[in-house]
């Protein structure tokens, strides 16, 4: 399986798992030219922006390691141009979670990281 196809599976299965916790997934690989965010979700009234990561085991490091400060300031710059494109009002909540697959073994880390500046 080539990277792309695994990173669309554990996608679909974050989705699900998602779903099945009672949270509204409502766009999957949100991209923008500032980047890219695997999932958006609304969580009883907060937006949240999902990554996720996948590794076959721990030999490379954790999954959830592998979010750099470069990364989440990615991640949250596209969050702010998702909120501007879809007129999400400035005081919803929102939140940046990880959910870290180590081969089938899922891990939900809500409120994963805070906000960071882009500039």
């Amino acid at each position: 399986m080539n990277r792309r196809n695994r990173g669309t599976r554990y996608e679909e299965l974050a989705a699900t798992y998602l779903e099945h916790s009672r949270m509204h997934v409502i766009a999957r690989n949100f991209r923008c030219r500032y980047g890219e965010i695997d999932l958006v979700a609304m969580d009883e009234g907060t937006l949240v922006f999902v990554e996720v990561k996948y590794r076959a085991d721990a030999s490379s490091g954790l999954p959830e390691e592998a979010l750099s400060f470069s990364k989440r300031k990615t991640i949250s710059r596209v969050a702010d141009f998702y909120r501007v494109r879809y007129k999400i009002r400035s005081d919803t909540p929102c939140r940046f979670d990880v959910i870290a697959f180590e081969g089938e073994t899922l891990r939900h880390y809500k409120n994963a990281f805070s906000y960071i500046e882009p500039f």
